[in-house]
């Protein structure tokens, strides 16, 4: 599987940092199977940061071996389960069971408003997920612990303003 990384600098070696705003699926490396995600998520990051560069890196992932040698939850589809994990992270409330990385749909900004409603109590669970299935949904994988990192093989970059 390939996998793609937008930031507005090139990641040759992965590394977890402390984050400073609550993410989908917690702390930890997001990248992506879909490239267009990747560049579009590079161009927020460069206007965030104030630079004038934006990059997307590229990696191979084996998600076979992956899944048995660490601890993966994957979500097949925005169900409950993913709602509640997803908004207990971004309040920064997750407290459950720990994972080496986390696989499914990202909550874009083409359902940012709807999980922005559900948030603020403005939309029940159900009222949610049936907005949900309507919108493309691209999918994300965080990659959380060091040792899952080992399965990212960096395989080049594309510079977005050059594309």
């Amino acid at each position: 599987m390939v996998l793609y990384h937008g930031s507005n600098v090139v990641v040759e070696r992965p590394k977890l940092i402390c984050q400073t705003r609550t993410l989908d699926f917690g702390a930890g490396f997001y990248t992506t199977t879909n490239k267009e995600q990747a560049i579009n998520f590079a161009g927020k990051v460069m206007t965030r940061t104030k630079t004038n560069t934006q990059f997307v890196s590229r990696y191979k992932f084996d998600i076979e071996k992956a899944e048995k040698e660490l601890n993966i939850l994957k979500f097949d589809s925005p169900n409950e389960e993913w709602l509640e994990f997803v908004f207990q992270n971004r309040q920064g409330i997750y407290i459950g069971k720990k994972y080496d990385a986390v696989y499914g749909p990202v909550a874009n900004d083409d359902v940012y408003q709807t999980f922005a409603l559900y948030e603020a109590k403005v939309l029940s669970k159900e009222q949610t997920l049936d907005a949900l299935k309507i919108k493309k949904l691209y999918d994300q994988i965080t990659f959380t612990s060091e040792q899952s990192l080992f399965f990212l093989n960096y395989t080049g970059y594309i510079n977005t303003l050059e594309v």
